[in-house]
């Protein structure tokens, strides 16, 4: 079993573009996929929309994964093992987790369970101001995320020109030059299929 967070800020997309991660790899690999979703606020929404895709989806609420909730993570995991026995789990942090934070719950649950944790991808909003962009990694949470990440995406590239697109990819590598960097569209699903193929490399 893979586990594979798909993090990003507040508003960067990562519920549609988690829709068409789950898909391709159920579609196009032939992936038993299952969704955890960390929800904060009492009403589950992002669960409530990936489930209306025909998504199977694990709800872990009550606190952000990366801090309170490390142990619940590692249980929820096995609990998805032990029920069906998935493929994939893409998890869904909250929009303030840290990624290597995440990382740990996964490292705890392996020895709940066969798992292994597959890159920590981050989406950037290409939509973003500026500014959030060019701050210092130390004052800034999204460049925090950034510099934790194995691989960006720069989502919603269909919103916005070459020119802001390759400013984000320029600082990216500022922060984080080991990271892999992709161009995505979660809403119209442009690059989904090679960040999937990334996601991929070296499971067998």
């Amino acid at each position: 079993m893979r586990v594979i967070q798909i993090a990003g800020f507040l508003g960067s997309g990562k519920t549609t573009a988690m829709i068409r991660i789950a898909k391709s790899l159920s579609s196009r690999h032939g992936k038993k996929v299952a969704i955890i979703v960390n929800e904060i606020g009492s009403v589950p929404v992002d669960a409530k929309v990936l489930e209306g895709h025909g998504l199977r989806v694990a709800e872990l609420g009550g606190g952000c994964i990366c801090c309170e909730l490390l142990v619940g993570l590692a249980e929820t995991l096995s609990g998805l093992w032990a029920s069906v026995e998935p493929d994939i789990v893409l998890i869904e942090p909250t929009g303030v987790s840290i990624p290597d934070q995440v990382k740990e719950g996964i490292k705890l649950g392996r020895t709940m369970a066969p798992m292994e944790t597959g890159p920590a991808v981050v989406l950037l909003d290409a939509l973003l101001e500026r500014e959030l962009v060019d701050g210092d990694p130390s004052d800034s949470f999204i460049l925090r995320q950034v510099a934790d990440a194995d691989i960006v995406a720069i989502n919603k590239v269909d919103a916005v020109g070459e020119d802001t697109v390759r400013h984000f990819e320029g600082r990216v590598k500022d922060v984080n030059p080991k990271a892999k960097v992709f161009r995505i569209s979660g809403l119209r699903g442009d690059g989904v299929d090679a960040l999937v193929s990334a996601l991929l490399e070296g499971d067998d």
